[in-house]
Parts: C-alpha cells; sequence; structure tokens
C-alpha cells in the first residue's frame, strides 16, 4: 500500500511531476537545444555504464511517488535511443502511485514503436515539431530526417492509441514565426493539441537572445486572427501551459511562456538526469546525485529522506529573476535532463 508523504518545498510548491531522462544522446541537433558545432562527432556522452539501470530508475521512481509524485514523463536526449524502452515502461507502470506515464520525443524512431510502448502501458506521447515546411524544419533540427517521417510517427501513435497527441514547437524570431499558423491548422485538422513555446535561454550552449523570443501572446494573436480562440482554465495546478480552445470546437492550443509569463510560482516538477542526478529546475546548475545512494546499497528510508529533503530545501525560481546577466550563467543542458 502506497503512503505518500506529500512534501513541499520553501515556496509551499508540492512534488507532483517528474522528468525521467534515460540518455543524453540524440539523433538530432536542434539548434536551441543541442547545436552541432558544440555537439559534434567528439562530444562526450556519458558512457553506458554509467546510466541508471532500468532497476535503478524504477527504484528512484518509487521514492518519488511516496514523495507525492503522480505524472512521470520520460525524456532525453532522445529517449527512444535507449534500448528496450518498452521494459522500462512497463517497470514504471506497474509502480503504484503512477498515475500517468508519458514521452516526449523527437519522433523520428516512433512510428515502429508506438504499438508496442502503448501496450506496455505508456499513456500519451508530445513529439518535437518546429516546422512543417521541409528547408525550416531541416534548418531547426539539423537532421536528415524528413518532416514526414515524423508526422507519419504522429499518426501511427494516435493510431495506437497513445492519446491526446501533443505537439511541441520551438518558435523563434526570425526563423519559424511563420510556421505558427500552418501548425496550428495540423492540430485542428488532426485533434493533436499543439503548444508553442518561447525559445529560452537552457543550458549555455544556444546563444539565446531575447529580442529572438517570439511573445506566447504574439503567438495567440496570430492564431486567432486565422482561428478565433478563447481561453481555458488549467486542467490543475501546475500546468505549464496556458490553454486556449477554438471557438468552432476544433480543439485546443497551448503557449508556454517561460520568458514573458513565468510559471515558477506553480512548478511542481523535478528532473532525473540520465546518470541519476536530481534537478529541481530546467535552468539549474548542479544536481543532486541518487545514482550514489542506490550503488551503496541504502536502504528505502534513506533514499526517501534525500529526495525529501532536496525538495524541501528547494527555493528555484529562475524565470521570474531571469536578466541579461542570468541568461549567460552555466546551466544544465536541456538534452541533458529533458525540457
Amino acid at each position: 500500500m502506497l503512503v505518500r508523504v506529500n512534501v513541499t518545498d520553501t515556496r509551499d510548491r508540492p512534488l507532483r511531476d517528474l522528468r525521467v531522462s534515460v540518455t543524453d544522446r540524440c539523433n538530432f541537433r536542434c539548434t536551441y537545444c543541442m547545436p552541432r558545432e558544440l555537439f559534434g562527432p567528439d562530444h562526450a556522452f556519458v558512457p553506458r555504464d554509467e546510466l541508471l539501470t532500468f532497476e535503478e530508475i524504477a527504484r528512484i521512481v518509487e521514492a518519488f511517488a511516496r514523495a507525492g509524485v503522480t505524472t512521470v514523463r520520460l525524456t532525453g536526449g532522445e529517449p527512444l535511443l535507449r534500448r528496450d524502452l518498452t521494459l522500462l515502461v512497463r517497470m514504471l507502470t506497474a509502480i503504484p502511485g503512477v498515475d500517468d506515464l508519458a514521452m516526449t520525443t523527437n519522433g523520428a524512431l516512433l512510428q515502429r514503436v508506438a504499438g508496442g510502448l502503448a501496450d506496455a502501458g505508456l499513456r500519451r506521447v508530445t513529439v518535437s515539431l518546429d516546422a512543417l515546411d521541409p528547408d525550416t524544419f531541416r534548418r531547426m533540427s539539423d537532421t536528415t530526417t524528413d518532416v514526414h517521417v515524423v508526422l507519419d510517427a504522429l499518426h501511427a501513435a494516435k493510431g495506437a492509441g497513445l492519446w491526446p497527441v501533443k505537439v511541441n514547437a520551438v518558435i523563434r524570431r526570425g526563423v519559424n514565426e511563420d510556421q505558427v499558423v500552418p501548425l496550428a491548422r495540423l492540430g485542428r485538422d488532426e485533434g493533436y493539441v499543439v503548444r508553442f513555446i518561447e525559445y529560452m535561454d537552457v543550458g549555455h550552449t544556444n546563444g539565446w537572445r531575447r529580442d529572438e523570443v517570439v511573445a506566447a501572446a504574439e503567438v495567440v494573436d496570430r492564431v486567432h486572427a486565422a482561428f478565433p480562440l478563447e481561453p481555458l482554465a488549467p486542467r490543475r495546478d501546475g500546468e505549464t501551459a496556458n490553454r486556449y480552445r477554438y471557438l468552432d470546437g476544433a480543439g485546443e492550443i497551448g503557449v508556454i511562456a517561460s520568458v514573458t509569463q513565468p510559471f515558477c510560482g506553480a512548478c511542481t516538477r523535478a528532473r532525473l538526469s540520465p546518470v541519476g542526478e536530481l534537478f529541481t529546475c530546467l535552468f539549474a546548475t548542479r544536481g543532486t546525485d541518487l545514482r550514489a545512494i542506490v550503488r551503496n546499497g541504502e536502504d528505502d528510508a534513506f533514499l526517501d529522506a534525500a529526495v525529501e529533503g532536496v525538495w524541501q530545501r528547494r527555493t528555484d525560481r529562475y524565470s521570474e529573476l531571469r536578466t541579461a546577466a542570468t541568461a549567460g550563467m552555466p546551466k544544465v543542458e536541456m538534452s541533458y535532463i529533458g525540457g
């Protein structure tokens, strides 16, 4: 029987969501996440024997469930580069208290495994897709993968029952703001929930500049001009996206406005790195080593105390404090701990 602690941090924010990065490797080189000039052929990724095993991941997730986590999302890097991921999905689905297991992926490898993931217990997928125009897609993702491979993956996920299918699109000034309406139209036509994300200063390698941020309000205006919208209430506390519904009933969109409308005050998310470090913010500089606790043979009470203690001391509110100076500070890369 699961006994929850329902731990809260220094700002009374509960721990409800856990992002689990299963690998730091990726088959794309998106310019806002893993620019090729810094993540080239000689880049040193985490050695495979240093990655958490599936059994270690499951044990740590169990500790988070006891601390109040109900939603777990598999991320990377590209999570589908991790072998036998369906085995991990089955293990996590069986954990008491984990009510919602989802995954974020670039979609390149999703079509062939969507059915198996659904059968294993995965409930939902979010697919990153920043443009429908082939040239713009290729320029942003810096990959030889054709955009139609990702579109086919979306259809496969929908057919497998991984629903609702969400599409994440990072919008960058001068690069893909002309793709906002086409992406919204895709969501309307296919029933996907498209979420537009402000270009953020994740890590310290993507060359972020504030004048390249397309504000969420501008995105909403662009979509509204083509397909009238109205605001929707959040489904639950701690949602990252502001929701809008089409007036004609053809679904909804979301906008994630970390830069122009910070939501730190309601953040309920922790992140686990591929080697077992606990990060309490997407913009953190360092994490807490949980792998050592697991591999040193400590019992569950010791592990629980470590997880709870880190969260209880949490003070993070980076997006509320963001300035030109903080944007240039070294931070953990998003490709390492997931977005």
